[in-house]
């Protein structure tokens, strides 16, 4: 497995009192946020499949839960907006979308000079069809008489 990743007691002390609090099940007693908020940190750090969530994190599937629980009341972003506010940012210019980024020409691969394709209409009347060779067309005279 990988280096266990977590959140130091300095960072927990900022994150902890944003998150929901939780109740358990019956008479389960709900696990500890920390522990969950950091197998959902190892996940988005390795990029792994929930079912790989090494077991120190708890079981895989409670903690998946919980993530979702959170992503559906907006935990993720309220918490973004008020490390913004802590930060003295208003926010708005924290995200880049990707629909406005432009990639330069040689990051896509397209060499300079290149003439632009002819259309599939074009190519068909400037050329001889590719199973008949032109020796074989100069040769033959149809007599339609």
């Amino acid at each position: 497995m990988g280096e266990r990743i977590g959140v130091s007691d300095e960072e927990w002390a900022l994150i902890g009192p944003l998150l929901p609090s939780e109740r358990g099940r019956g008479c389960r007693p709900s696990q500890d946020n920390r522990l969950y908020f950091e197998g959902m940190m190892w996940i988005a750090r390795t990029g792994a499949q929930w079912r790989h969530l090494p077991d120190e994190y708890g079981k895989w599937n409670s903690v998946f839960r919980r993530y979702r629980r959170w992503v559906e009341i907006g935990m993720f972003e309220a918490m973004l907006e008020t490390f913004a506010e802590m930060a003295g940012r208003d926010g708005t210019a924290d995200m880049i979308d990707s629909t406005v980024v432009r990639a330069h020409h040689c990051a896509v691969g397209i060499k300079r000079g290149l003439r632009k394709p002819r259309r599939l209409a074009d190519r068909a009347a400037g050329s001889a069809p590719n199973s008949t060779s032109d020796v074989m067309l100069k040769g033959v005279h149809l007599d339609i008489s």
